[in-house]
């Protein structure tokens, strides 16, 4: 299981929040929601936004990272936060009533079959209830490729193994509808965002804290510095200054809102 880093993972706070606020803000329910959940819930800046909105549920967020519970835990003292793997993870029941909302953020890209898993999240509802994902879809965007072609080059590949393997392929925003759309009134979408980034050492950080880390943890210390070099030479490349000297790192992402009937 990788390692989450909640101090590294958070350095771009503002940014990763982002779209979790903007997901939210098409989520079809009334703000006195009972019970919410957040499940990937990282340390804890998406369950802050369902705090914040729904003032009188029952907050829970759920994540397979003991070091991004305890920063979940740091930030939000009165919401509840459980270790569980979302590939398994049942909703327990608050007074015989099912979760409002399921609410994940840049999380289930991590989680295979997709195909069977959404079905599930959905059917966990109460009814009328909302199961709202965001997913980053920038598997062939620059920094992603690239991490990829130098993972499969040595001395780097014997450690890591196959590269493509490290994430799972999303389906695409027409499957997805197809999916849920005759248990669900569902609305999909897709956004690339566009983030200025002051150096290729910054793109590097970002995705050291999400994407890049599969990939650095099974190298030993001086494998890793190799391949960070290297691949930041390529991320260097890639990514033109802008006219102010910033680099422009875009960021596609998929986002789905289904309600299921009273």
């Amino acid at each position: 299981m990788v390692q989450w880093n909640a101090q590294l993972y958070s350095r771009f706070e503002d940014e990763r929040t982002r779209p979790a606020a903007e997901l939210l803000a098409r989520v079809p329910l009334a703000d006195d929601a009972a019970y919410v959940v957040d499940i990937g819930c990282g340390p804890g800046n998406s369950t802050e936004l369902l705090a914040r909105r729904f003032v009188h549920a029952q907050v829970l967020g759920v994540d397979n990272s003991q070091e991004m519970l305890t920063a979940a835990r740091a930030r939000l003292a009165n919401a509840r936060f459980d270790l569980a793997d979302i590939a398994s993870w049942q909703p327990q029941t608050i007074n015989g009533r099912l979760p409002d909302l399921i609410f994940a953020n840049a999380a289930l890209q991590w989680v295979p079959d997709h195909g069977q898993l959404f079905p599930r999240l959905l059917n966990m509802l109460a009814p009328g209830g909302v199961l709202a994902i965001q997913m980053p879809d920038n598997r062939e965007e620059p920094t992603h490729r690239l991490m990829r072609a130098v993972a499969a080059e040595q001395p780097w590949a014997d450690s890591i193994g196959d590269p493509h393997a490290v994430r799972t392929d999303l389906l695409g925003l027409n499957d997805y509808y197809d999916l849920l759309a005759r248990d669900a009134q569902v609305d999909v979408w897709r956004t690339a965002y566009q983030h200025p980034m002051d150096s290729a050492e910054a793109i590097v950080q970002w995705v050291r804290g999400t994407g890049l880390r599969p990939f650095l943890e099974p190298l030993n210390p001086e494998l890793q510095a190799s391949f960070l070099s290297e691949y930041t030479s390529r991320i260097d490349a890639a990514y033109d200054k802008r006219s102010d000297g910033k680099r422009l790192l875009a960021f596609p992402r998929l986002f789905l809102v289904a309600r299921r009937p009273n």
